[in-house]
């Protein structure tokens, strides 16, 4: 056996050679060796010689055969790093570790392509600085090391995006960050909304190494869904070189030793620069992303990111995203993520809308939104401004994890309680009897059904209407939704309704946080010294206690608050009802508010921002 394989491994270094060489044939018998083999020995021997000589005859015929070698590899071929990653792959273990360095080269017109894609013709050197002296980087700081730091305006939405992901594994699957081979194969998306889960928020005890592959996974779980799920593209730089281990001393320092005086101002600067490769499994990506996190910690960290995604998904299929392919993708004039970079890291595709699916516009046109749930969501400023419209699969996405836009910043928004996106009694409720309705709706969504439907309506929700009313509702021959849903309201919980005199029916009270990135004067981290408080440079973590009350509950009763009995008391004394201190006000607030309507919010300390 070990012949054998010998013999497979000369065939497949004669495949590497530039000339053939005489194939191998059996070995010379030592002189002492009886001149008769036996059967077995004769068996060997001819196998390997018929083995080695088919080797030969295939590499001849794929040599006689093979097209003449391009200039340079496609960006978007996989590179010899990807297919040879597993174990006993037979290539020579330099030939792997050389392509594993130095990757693919972009040829000049992909690289032209890309540049323009991502800036436009007429992009400014400041937008270009902002994007080129941005790391991938944690935050310092005890109370916001689970953040990763902004330092300038541009790239937070990409940052933002990453964040998002970084957080579903801290919070949600802490066992899975232990120390081993990265592996993605726990099914990420397989936990329900129903299975409860409340997440520990003591961030200053994470360690190191959980963060740093809570991000790799996080960045390869982005890759690889702009790739549709069948392939990464990892861009690095040719100035660095890919055997990052090779450094001794500090990583971080040697690369930005290595990044002095680069800049990034032409597609001809990305042409020379950049190299990538390409993975087709999970397992190929991360440990190729492993390779060169030092890089993606570097200031070049944001834009390799966002080209990385951009390769992954493929520039044509890029294009075909958008509504319109001539605007860059970084937005003039402070350099901004547009909204198609932050959908192209949330969902993988680059389309340029946040409604659900496509709007027919007729004529054959239509925009594009999104195209199924995502992993992590996005609410938006601009919605509660009537500029837009997001839609559910954004706003309720696997997570309770959001990207928040404003007009010029990306920040992150969670909770630790996978609750808060259950439906509570009265939505169900709701659910319940809007499908009912609409089952019976034969108007094309034109929102009234007949009196036999109406009758329906009743038996199956089992909902008591008094005889009045049902008269007052079927007197047109007709019943609207409207007229319909504020009889429902009005009606008491035992018959059926939505009415609770106990005002706990419909309410939600939980706990969101909210972090912006960007370092910001922080009073309330203030360091005392002998010229007085100097305020701390860093990014903000707000908790926020938001109060959810029922649709139907009059203004001055929004912020009640339930405060349950304890559970050392008796079940059946009555649950208390508080007044917490007056609501507060941000416009982070406003974006809540698009999530759950009429929510109120307290925090302590200063405002949440999200700009």
């Amino acid at each position: 056996m070990a012949d054998q394989e010998e013999d497979l491994q000369m065939a497949l270094r004669m495949s590497m050679q530039n000339s053939p060489p005489e194939p191998k044939r059996s070995k010379p018998r030592d002189a002492d060796s009886p001149a008769e083999e036996s059967s077995e020995v004769k068996t060997r021997r001819l196998q390997r010689e018929l083995m080695a000589t088919a080797a030969e005859r295939r590499m001849l015929d794929a040599r006689a055969n093979a097209p003449p070698t391009p200039p340079a590899a496609s960006p978007v071929s996989v590179s010899r790093s990807a297919a040879g990653s597993g174990s006993g792959s037979g290539l020579a273990p330099n030939v792997v570790r050389k392509e594993r360095q130095l990757g693919a080269e972009l040829s000049v017109g992909d690289a032209k392509q890309l540049f323009s894609m991502v800036f436009g013709a007429e992009v400014s050197k400041g937008i270009l600085a902002q994007w080129s002296n941005q790391g991938i980087r944690f935050s310092p700081d005890p109370e916001t090391s689970m953040g990763l730091v902004q330092h300038e305006g541009g790239p937070c939405g990409v940052l933002a995006a990453i964040q998002a992901l970084v957080l579903k594994y801290l919070l949600f699957y802490p066992d899975g960050l232990g120390k081993g081979a990265p592996n993605m194969h726990h099914n990420l998306g397989s936990r329900t909304l129903s299975s409860h889960c409340v997440a520990s928020t003591n961030f200053s005890s994470l360690s190191e190494d959980a963060k740093a592959r809570a991000l790799l996974r996080s960045m390869g779980e982005i890759l690889f869904s702009c790739g549709s799920n069948e392939r990464a593209v990892v861009a690095t730089l040719s100035v660095i070189g890919g055997d990052v281990e090779r450094f001794e001393g500090s990583k971080d320092e040697v690369i930005a030793k290595s990044l002095e005086g680069l800049s990034i101002e032409s597609a001809a600067d990305l042409h020379k620069v950049l190299r990538v490769n390409t993975y087709t499994t999970q397992e190929s990506a991360l440990r190729g992303l492993e390779a060169v996190i030092p890089v993606f910690r570097s200031r070049m960290g944001a834009l390799l990111f966002l080209i990385s995604a951009l390769l992954s998904r493929g520039l044509d299929l890029i294009q075909a995203d958008r509504d319109d392919p001539s605007l860059p993708l970084v937005t003039a004039p402070f350099g901004h993520a547009s909204q198609e970079i932050v959908n192209l890291l949330l969902c993988g595709q680059a389309v340029p809308n946040v409604f659900d699916g496509k709007m027919d516009l007729g004529g054959g046109m239509s925009l594009k939104g999104i195209s199924r749930t995502v992993e992590v969501g996005f609410l938006t400023l601009l919605e509660s401004l009537n500029f837009c419209k997001v839609g559910q699969y954004l706003k309720c996405p696997k997570w309770p994890i959001w990207v928040v836009g404003s007009e010029s910043h990306y920040t992150v928004l969670f909770a630790p309680d996978t609750s808060v996106q259950d439906e509570n009694e009265l939505e169900g409720r709701e659910s319940q009897i809007r499908k009912a309705f609409d089952a019976q709706d034969q108007s094309g969504g034109g929102g009234f059904i007949s009196v036999e439907g109406f009758h329906q309506v009743l038996r199956e929700t089992n909902v008591k209407v008094p005889s009045e009313k049902v008269d007052l509702l079927c007197s047109t021959g007709f019943i609207v939704w409207s007229e319909f849903w504020q009889v429902i309201l009005d009606l008491d919980k035992s018959m059926g309704g939505l009415k609770d005199s106990t005002g706990l029916m419909g309410k939600k009270v939980f706990d969101l946080y909210h972090f912006n990135g960007i370092a910001k004067s922080d009073l309330n981290g203030s360091q005392v010294s002998s010229g007085g408080e100097t305020p701390v440079q860093r990014p903000r973590l707000t908790k926020l206690r938001v109060s959810v009350p029922p649709r139907w509950t009059p203004e001055e009763y929004m912020t009640d608050v339930a405060v349950s009995s304890s559970g050392n008391e008796s079940k059946s004394q009555v649950t208390e009802i508080s007044k917490p201190e007056p609501p507060q006000h941000a416009p982070l607030v406003d974006c809540i508010r698009t999530r759950w309507p009429r929510a109120v919010c307290n925090w302590v300390g200063d405002a949440p921002s999200i700009v």
